[in-house]
């Protein structure tokens, strides 16, 4: 039984790391319960990062979708670039014409980097067939192999966004959050844990 305790540990401790999205605060208008009808989601990206400003705004105004709300994106809309230039009224005529009622923002504000040390393993398995050899060094190498594993350090990148819901019509912000991802494996994998939580959140408050 103590053997299984002691693998189960770092098998949870990965499941847990899974996990790596979460709200760190969020707001709601409590006075605001007007129904949006479309929404357009646009995230405020440096230009490099066209790939994660494509997959941000996709993957939320699908799961938009999904939940029942209209929903476009401003790559899909308006090209790359958006409203760069634009003065704010040209920019609210451009929503209203297009039928836009809300707007949902979506910010890098900030990425960090963290270096991590991951202790080793030692671990001993009975061998059916002994090891034998005449030099002590021949020995050792082979059975350390077999024992040791040794730690590593790895760089983790958190990245820090803030998701904002605004009225268009009444140029009124409805709901903020801000959120943390922590080391996503991609583009893709980071748009989708960044979509969960935000929904998640949306809900929970009623704002969906």
């Amino acid at each position: 039984m103590k053997k299984i305790l002691i693998l189960c540990i770092p098998i949870l401790f990965l499941l847990s790391a899974c996990s790596n999205s979460k709200i760190t605060s969020s707001w709601v208008d409590p006075n605001s319960k007007t129904p949006l009808k479309k929404v357009l989601v646009v995230a405020l990206l440096d230009g490099k990062d066209r790939r994660l400003k494509e997959q941000m705004e996709n993957q939320l105004a699908q799961e938009l979708t999904a939940q029942g709300l209209s929903a476009t994106t401003a790559y899909h809309d308006f090209g790359p670039k958006s409203f760069e230039g634009m003065k704010e009224s040209e920019v609210i005529k451009q929503l209203r014409t297009s039928g836009i009622d809300g707007v949902i923002s979506i910010v890098l504000l900030d990425q960090s980097k963290e270096k991590n040390y991951v202790a080793g393993n030692v671990n001993y398995e009975p061998q059916t067939v002994f090891v034998r050899t005449s030099r002590f060094y021949g020995y050792y190498t082979t059975i350390y192999n077999r024992v040791f594993s040794p730690g590593y350090y790895e760089t983790n990148t958190n990245y820090f966004f803030e998701t904002n819901l605004y009225d268009v019509s009444r140029n009124k912000l409805l709901y903020s959050a801000q959120s943390e991802t922590f080391d996503p494996s991609s583009v893709e994998n980071m748009a989708e844990k960044h979509t969960k939580v935000i929904v998640k959140d949306m809900k929970a408050k009623a704002v969906l």
